[in-house]
């Protein structure tokens, strides 16, 4: 890194906070040459913290009285509870006073007042949640995935910019694949929405693939994959549920005898290997794309591994200027 960069992580939100945020940041400020600033009720983090031995000076408690829980509806949340560790967070990154918010707290309510308090990039139409979803030679980014149900061709074209960029800088794939998530690979294929996106990016500056389907992502065909979030949403989860369904069902016949336990044994590294190239917490969060700072929803059961992993993400977005490169392209 440059120099020291400044990160607001949200220490109230997600199913493991604030024990598992707490033990993230901590192990990040002894490894990077950052100041965490960490966003939530003093007493309770600052008790959690006491558990630890670290650099004060560069693990610091921002107050925040309240919490916005998952139960809370998005837009009213970030309205009214403006002393919450969420909002804390994002104006932080909105008046420069941290390079980046990190949070594993409420979806909505992140991308809701990431849109309105940190603001969007001038003539970027809308934002896209953007996580890495796996694939057997790695990863693709998926975007949009939360952001925008009901999007308009411009949208994904955008999208596909956005994530294009993403892929290059900040992991380093040169000249990244992008393919529009269709019911079949013919240019004809699809409805309005599909239809009119392929025309604007068959012509767009990026190393477009064109259509792709649902059965061919698990290949890596495409390094970016762009859709409406509907779509997005429903491929995720499903991704997700797949995965930890497909491991316990391996489990089960891996424990139904003696031979086939005999067996799970010579292969268990073999395994460990697998289960870890699907695991959400190597790569930490999905990042925001589109507005002016940098703001990364991490999954709602992160752990400390999960936090360590998106702080980690993070210093590379922000070291490669995606947020300012990203302006350039919009003509900012």
């Amino acid at each position: 890194m440059k120099k020291q960069v400044i990160i607001a992580v949200d220490g109230m939100g997600g199913d493991n906070a604030p024990v598992e945020i707490v033990r993230g940041c901590v192990q990040a400020v002894k490894d990077f040459p950052i100041q965490v600033l960490l966003v939530g009720e003093p007493t309770v983090l600052e008790k959690e913290l006491a558990n630890y031995e670290f650099d004060k000076n560069r693990l610091l408690v921002t107050p925040a009285m309240e919490v916005i829980t998952n139960d809370d509806p998005p837009v009213v949340a970030i309205r009214t509870k403006k002393d919450s560790s969420m909002v804390v967070g994002l104006k932080l990154v909105k008046e420069k006073k941290a390079s980046a918010f990190i949070s594993a707290g409420n979806s909505g309510a992140l991308l809701t007042g990431g849109t309105v308090l940190v603001g969007r990039i001038p003539k970027v139409e809308r934002p896209a949640l953007a996580p890495l979803i796996p694939h057997k030679k790695g990863f693709s980014l998926l975007l949009d995935c939360g952001a925008n149900v009901d999007a308009k061709p411009s949208y994904l074209a955008q999208f596909a910019h956005m994530g294009s960029l993403y892929m290059e800088q900040v992991l380093n794939i040169a000249q990244p694949k992008v393919g529009l998530i269709n019911i079949g690979t013919e240019k004809e294929k699809g409805n309005d929405l599909t239809k009119a996106a392929y025309e604007l990016l068959e012509g767009a500056p990026i190393h477009f693939i064109g259509n792709v389907e649902a059965r061919d992502i698990p290949s890596g065909v495409a390094d970016v994959l762009v859709c409406d979030a509907f779509v997005g949403n429903i491929l995720l989860k499903y991704t997700e549920g797949f995965g930890l369904s497909l491991f316990d069902i391996i489990k089960e016949e891996l424990t139904k005898n003696f031979i086939s336990k005999i067996a799970a044994l010579f292969l268990k590294p073999s395994f460990k290997r697998v289960k870890d190239r699907f695991d959400y917490t190597e790569y930490g969060g999905a990042p925001l794309l589109g507005l002016q700072g940098l703001v990364v929803k991490a999954h709602g059961s992160s752990n400390s591994k999960a936090i360590y992993s998106a702080i980690k993400q993070s210093l590379h977005f922000i070291d490669q200027e995606v947020v300012e490169k990203t302006q350039n392209i919009f003509g900012e």
